[in-house]
């Protein structure tokens, strides 16, 4: 695995000395007495709610990620026991098919533009066979001097890469991606301007942006991307923007929605947004709905109480799949039976991880890639698209000099098996449900 990146951020951390003696004494105190074994709930998830020792708090678990589930999380569905093919109803005809992949979050790395074609070189069939290919693109491009990635008590870093990084992220031996999430906490780190050249090169390169609209009608709009006879309507929102301001009459650019409760945040998540692309995608007639969603608490293997009411909120509407990303580690693919079709499987990726990673932690390298069978055809009278299949399968990212040149690659956590059997233990043991050592039930 990758060694010359910092373990976690906080290696990366600039603080100041004073602060740095607070931070490792109530770490300490933190090791000794366990009162961050399992995730507070009363922690803040957005950066401007959060208190001093909510950060404190969020650089524990960068280091040490929480591995227990907070109270009254329902994980009977989120077992590894789960089966990978889905039982379709006896009565479906399937007339065709579409078959998507979806990443965790690309990340700009030191490497990344020694990179192209052989990031990708060792998963290629995972993500580069199938018909739709989806990431969160969490970098920002621009061409402003690129900010070092460096944490402080004041601010989030800002993220954002070359052009460079950012083609060897998107493509591979001539196949790029098609659809990139663009709504995330750092979409305006570096201004108007990240945000103008991250829009016009997505559009140039023909990749479809969902989460950030060019004008205020596209903001109550889904985005619909077509392929093979079947049209996907994707939903999206971000949970915030880490404080960052949105251009003065621009309000409209990126999809927010306040997911989470803390500071001043009601207690139950404003969804009108959702709701109202939802609707759009009715209207154009869209035979399968995808929610992208960019939320949940940072370095936790599991999802909030919140976040899974407001998944099977949404799945209860008509949203067919849910694919979410932020927490930076890997949590559970649940696989929900809405009550509104008890033969529909709605899965919901609650994070995916980080596909690249800029720092060097098992946990922080380790992610998913979900891959997604979609089946339209008929059930009675009835058209309908419904999930065939859904599975995760974990992957690393690793690291290798060619060239006096550092190289990224990511691999299949069972072709490291060899190498680190332990890694290939927490995948099983935290990502698939199982819930040894989880007492947070």
């Amino acid at each position: 695995m990758s060694t010359r990146l910092p373990a976690t951020p906080l290696d990366a951390l600039n603080i100041s000395p004073v602060l740095a003696a607070v931070v490792k004494t109530i770490h300490v105190f933190a090791d000794i007495f366990g009162f961050w074994n399992s995730p507070p709930e009363k922690a803040a998830a957005d950066f401007e709610d959060m208190s001093l020792l909510d950060k404190i708090y969020w650089g524990y678990k960068s280091k040490k990620p929480v591995r227990r589930s907070g109270r009254n999380l329902n994980k009977n569905s989120m077992s590894r026991e789960n089966t990978r093919e889905i039982i379709l109803p006896e009565n479906f005809v399937k007339q065709r098919a579409l078959t998507l992949a979806a990443v965790g979050d690309l990340i700009k790395v030191e490497g990344l533009e020694h990179s192209q074609d052989l990031l990708y070189k060792d998963i290629e069939a995972l993500i580069f066979s199938k018909d739709v290919i989806y990431g969160n693109l969490e970098s920002q491009l621009t061409r402003q001097e690129l900010s070092s990635y460096t944490f402080s008590d004041k601010e989030a870093p800002p993220l954002c890469c070359s052009m460079d990084q950012y083609q060897a992220l998107r493509r591979h031996n001539g196949r790029s991606f098609d659809v990139f999430h663009t709504a995330t906490n750092h979409t305006m780190d570096m201004g108007e301007e990240g945000f103008d050249t991250t829009l016009e090169q997505l559009a140039a390169d023909g990749i479809l942006d969902v989460g950030t609209n060019r004008t205020p009608a596209e903001q109550a709009q889904c985005r619909v991307f077509e392929k093979n006879g079947i049209k996907l309507g994707f939903i999206s929102a971000t949970y915030g923007l880490n404080g960052k301001p949105l251009p003065r009459g621009r309000e409209f650019a990126v999809n927010v929605v306040k997911f989470h409760p803390g500071g001043e945040r009601s207690e139950s998540a404003e969804l009108d947004l959702l709701q109202q692309q939802m609707a759009d995608c009715r209207q154009k007639n869209c035979d399968f709905i995808i929610a992208s969603l960019h939320w949940g608490y940072e370095y936790e293997f599991f999802p909030r109480l919140h976040q899974q009411e407001i998944a099977h909120q949404l799945a209860e509407e008509g949203v067919d799949l849910i694919v979410s990303h932020h927490p930076h580690v890997i949590q559970p693919l649940e696989y929900y039976r809405p009550r509104r079709g008890t033969s529909r499987v709605v899965p919901i990726a609650y994070s995916l991880g980080n596909l690249t990673s800029s720092f060097s932690a098992p946990h922080l390298v380790l992610s998913g890639v979900l891959n997604v069978t979609i089946a339209k055809g008929t059930a009675g009278e009835k058209e309908c698209a419904l999930v065939e299949e859904a599975a995760v399968f974990p992957v690393v990212q690793t690291e290798e000099s060619v060239d006096g040149n550092d190289r990224l690659r990511i691999q299949p956590l069972e072709a490291l098996k060899h190498k680190d059997e332990n890694l290939l233990n927490q995948y099983a043991d935290l990502v698939l449900g199982v819930n040894k050592d989880n007492k947070g039930e």
